[in-house]
């Protein structure tokens, strides 16, 4: 971080920060709080889910406050009218799309916001099978928002397995891994950090989806056993 400091107006109040510092991190250390999904503090900002935009001198787009830096001077509004419709939306097409039943902080955000979660009711909503290839989690992208935590987690930004990937294009656009061949042919090596750093459920213990099925300590055995001894038998 630079020794050179700036001071922007951030929701009427004069603060000052270091130069390079992002609009988030002065809201944070300005004890404002702005709504994140796709930032985690442990993986790179990359902007994409857009619920953290904030308005920029009465900028013509709003801007991502994750990857947006300071900029000296300026005026940034962080939940003035526009800037909260922005995010409304922004949600109320998450919910359109994907299901969100497990994930608390996006539900919360549902209710700060007073979103219609009903808004586009024909929207094409994401359909995928529950993965479970392996003994340890399951892969539900029926809950996938696309935020990229578990591939940068499972890149350069912790474990450099380089496991999972973002395969096809547009409204195809999936997480899975490389040739999509199954996790236990994958270079995973089950840290868990993908799990972590997940904010829908989309990726979840296999203990906890199992308790969800209604399995007993017995079904859990069982099912485990039997998996691990198919895919012994495949190889």
């Amino acid at each position: 971080m630079s020794e050179k400091t700036i001071t922007i107006t951030l929701d009427g109040e004069d603060i000052t920060v270091p130069e390079g510092t992002t609009i988030l991190e002065a809201a944070q250390q300005a004890g404002k709080e702005i709504p994140v999904i796709c930032y985690h503090e442990a993986t790179t900002a990359n902007g994409l889910c857009r619920v953290c935009v904030v308005d920029v001198n009465d900028g013509r787009v709003l801007q991502p406050a994750c990857i947006a830096q300071c900029q000296d001077k300026s005026t940034v509004e962080t939940a003035n009218e526009r800037v909260t419709r922005s995010r409304r939306t922004i949600l109320e097409m998450l919910y359109a799309s994907v299901d969100l039943e497990q994930a608390p902080e996006i539900n919360q955000m549902a209710d700060d916001y007073h979103v219609d979660t009903e808004r586009f009711p024909d929207a094409v909503r994401r359909e995928a099978d529950v993965i479970d290839d392996n003994p340890f989690y399951v892969r539900d992208y029926e809950q996938c928002v696309l935020c990229w935590r578990c591939v940068q987690v499972c890149a350069e930004d912790a474990q450099f397995t380089f496991a999972l990937t973002l395969n096809n294009r547009g409204y195809d656009t999936e997480v899975a891994t490389a040739y999509d061949v199954p996790m236990m042919e994958s270079p995973c090596v089950f840290c868990g950090q993908c799990v972590g750093v997940c904010p829908t459920g989309a990726l979840k213990p296999k203990v906890e989806w199992g308790i969800e099925q209604g399995w007993s300590d017995d079904d859990f055995r069982q099912k485990t056993r039997r998996k691990r001894k198919k895919d012994k038998n495949s190889d």
